[in-house]
């Protein structure tokens, strides 16, 4: 698409794009000397609300289900998300980038509470089975498979919240000027994505080093 805000695909350094899907180290400067501002993250300017309690760490995940990228990073993503310390918050905004659908979808899942139980699911439809859930109805026969009520589903798939939850993301995405996916935000502060860490990895050792920043900032 020749508007890079409504790119899907990560913009990866050519240099970077085997380690991103490979899975290799971090470049030398990163695991030696810590991340770089302005090369392995970006401050956000201006910096943003979280919607975390006093005493809370936030970190958001932006991704779309249809974007390759996101797929390979959501087992790493997942894993460490399971190991997270009590004090940080995971919250996953879908852009609305490619197929609008697919966003409302996600927030369809979220408020019926099925996101994170779910959300492999549709990345394994899209990207391993090539079923494009561009439809109500193929996405109902999907989610009816594991147990979702599809009258429920259509009914929770139209309504306001729903929308409003697209609405507040796309405002989130421009407020971070979020141009390719998979990336991340922490606290509002700080910003950051495998295409900007050279790896899956990468980008996951640069959150814990932002998420321990922002820890000893509190003391």
């Amino acid at each position: 698409m020749k508007n890079t805000r409504r790119r899907w695909i990560a913009g990866v350094p050519a240099a970077f794009a085997a380690a991103a899907v490979a899975g290799l180290r971090a470049p030398a400067a990163l695991a030696q000397d810590g991340p770089r501002e302005g090369r392995e993250y970006r401050a956000v300017k201006p910096q943003q609300q979280t919607d975390t309690p006093a005493g809370k760490i936030e970190v958001l995940e932006f991704f779309m289900y249809g974007c390759p990228h996101c797929n390979t990073l959501e087992p790493l993503i997942a894993d460490w998300v399971r190991k997270l310390p009590p004090d940080v918050v995971f919250r996953r905004v879908h852009v609305p980038f490619g197929e609008r659908r697919h966003q409302q979808l996600h927030y369809a899942l979220e408020a019926m509470g099925k996101a994170d139980e779910l959300g492999d699911k549709v990345f394994r439809a899209i990207h391993v089975d090539r079923d494009r859930l561009d439809s109500v109805e193929r996405m109902s026969a999907l989610l009816s498979r594991h147990g979702v009520d599809a009258k429920q589903f259509a009914a929770t798939f139209d309504s306001f919240a729903v929308r409003t939850k697209m609405r507040r993301a796309a405002q989130a995405v421009d407020a971070y000027a979020v141009d390719g996916v998979p990336a991340m935000a922490v606290n509002g502060k700080y910003f950051t994505s495998p295409a900007m860490a050279g790896s899956n990895p990468a980008a996951l050792r640069v959150l814990d080093w932002l998420i321990a920043r922002e820890r000893q900032a509190r003391k």
